[in-house]
């Protein structure tokens, strides 16, 4: 599996820094939606793109299927971003980025858990192989 590049790496510092400051200014204990909405809204204060709640289809025997997946925030075209606002991110939390990143053929995806008191103990950075 190839590492990421030198601007994966740009990107993800970036949304780490984001994440941090929003962070920083709400705490935990809101809603994922907020977070989400904050996050995405400093990462285009920082100049990144963002798109939010992404289509993500499902291919089945050659035909796209919309199952309802969504892509919290990609950044970049890059970075694919999980949004948690859970008392602890389970296994199942980064299996689902791990699928998202398998599906959608992005190598670099963070699970960002904002319900923590220490945001270093919420983020986990996951790189599939394409």
């Amino acid at each position: 599996m190839p590492e990421p590049s030198p601007e994966h790496d740009r990107v993800a510092r970036e949304v780490v820094h984001s994440a941090y400051a929003v962070h920083t200014a709400l705490g935990p204990g809101l809603l994922e939606s907020v977070y989400e909405r904050c996050l995405a809204h400093e990462l285009g204060l920082r100049g990144l793109t963002v798109a939010a709640q992404v289509a993500l289809p499902v291919a089945y025997k050659g035909v796209q299927m919309d199952a309802g997946f969504r892509i919290d925030l990609l950044v970049e075209k890059l970075i694919v971003v999980e949004v948690k606002a859970v008392e602890t991110a389970l296994p199942i939390h980064q299996a689902q980025l791990l699928t998202y990143l398998r599906l959608s053929g992005f190598q670099l995806g963070l699970l960002i858990n904002f319900n923590v008191r220490l945001l270093k103990n919420g983020i986990h950075r996951l790189v599939a192989s394409v």
